[in-house]
């Protein structure tokens, strides 16, 4: 295998100048760089990971923590973390977290010493008391946390108003007997959207029955037992607002098993927007989320954190949302149409970032 020596000796500079040439250096020069990985190319040369890590005090990876691995919501945020983070360098160490609060603190003491930084995803209410043994200034992004901008680095989903804009057009086409999936108890997110959807009520005039709010825990199956619930209720609801596109997808197959038409029966509606929710029968109305493009900006943020910590200063964003509009709660052709206004992200004014712009556009 080739060495250091060999790629500095082919390419005529010293070992020390192919080391900086691998270490992001501003002190060699654009056509002296080039030369160098031209030789190593050829040569065939590897950079010592470990040698580079104890070099730069950096190992140029990311961890990301998520409540789980399956699904659409968590393939789109990874999907948008991993093409950010390699555009910039930088590879992931994913792992989930299915045991609560043990499953991030054994997932976070696996990381130390082998990321730079980490993303989150912890909308659990204690997300403080999961983190509390993290070294101070580490760099770190939370997703979906109700946590201030004094501790951490947090982005969050605009829950409340893309709830209540989507009950709002329920209520909105004659509907008053909306009920919803609610999500797991003790999740952020899930409290959110059901503050939202009480708020589109009682702006109505509507007061929200218990027999409407049904538990569920952001699965297909809890989608399919809640609905088969609400259908065994008198009067049952027009209308099925779940907390998320895989809870709505199991409340259309237990609404088709149980031989009620949508919209016709009962409209539903759900939230994320997931890849998968324009090609269902009828197609799925949702509140969008940009969800590639939030696993972006997290990853933009936590840079700015990981290569100037001295300078990154703490912050709270919150990525708006869009309605988008399908068959199954009526519309005739799909169609989008804003929440309430949200301030939309930051994108990052550093050069050496790159991204996109992102928003809620689907």
């Amino acid at each position: 295998m080739a060495t250091i020596k060999d790629v500095a000796q082919a390419a005529g500079v010293s070992v020390a100048t192919v080391s900086r040439v691998y270490n992001d250096s501003e002190l060699v020069r654009e056509n002296t760089a080039l030369r160098v990985r031209d030789a190593a190319l050829r040569l065939g040369y590897v950079p010592n990971g470990a040698a580079r890590s104890l070099s730069t005090n950096r190992t140029h990876t990311l961890g990301v923590l998520l409540p789980d691995l399956y699904g659409g919501f968590f393939s789109e945020v990874i999907r948008g973390i991993d093409q950010t983070a390699q555009r910039n360098g930088f590879h992931l160490l994913v792992s989930s977290s299915h045991d609560g609060r043990p499953g991030v603190e054994a997932a976070l003491r696996s990381m130390r010493g082998r990321v730079d930084g980490l993303i989150v995803m912890w909308p659990e209410m204690d997300a403080e008391t999961a983190l509390r043994n993290l070294p101070a200034g580490f760099p770190l992004v939370l997703m979906s946390a109700p946590v201030g901008p004094e501790a951490f680095d947090v982005i969050t989903i605009a829950n409340y108003d893309g709830a209540r804009a989507m009950v709002r057009h329920l209520l909105d086409l004659g509907h008053r007997r909306i009920a919803i999936i609610k999500g797991a108890e003790g999740n952020y997110d899930a409290a959110e959207r059901l503050r939202g959807y009480r708020a589109a009520l009682a702006e109505a005039g509507e007061s929200p029955a218990p027999a409407l709010e049904v538990s569920g825990d952001f699965s297909e199956s809890s989608g399919f037992r809640a609905t088969g619930e609400l259908l065994a209720g008198t009067p049952a609801p027009t209308a099925v607002f779940a907390a998320n596109d895989s809870m709505a997808i199991g409340a259309l197959s237990a609404l088709r098993e149980a031989g009620r038409r949508v919209p016709d029966d009962v409209a539903v509606a759900g939230f994320d927007d997931i890849p998968l929710a324009r090609f269902l029968d009828p197609p799925l109305s949702s509140v969008h989320v940009d969800i590639s493009a939030l696993g972006e900006r997290a990853t933009l943020r936590l840079l700015e954190a990981v290569r100037d910590k001295a300078a990154h200063v703490h912050r709270t964003e919150t990525f708006p949302t869009t309605l988008v509009l399908r068959r199954s709660c009526g519309a005739a052709a799909p169609t989008t149409r804003p929440t309430a206004p949200v301030a939309r992200p930051l994108t990052s004014t550093s050069p050496s970032l790159q991204g996109t712009p992102s928003g809620g556009t689907p």
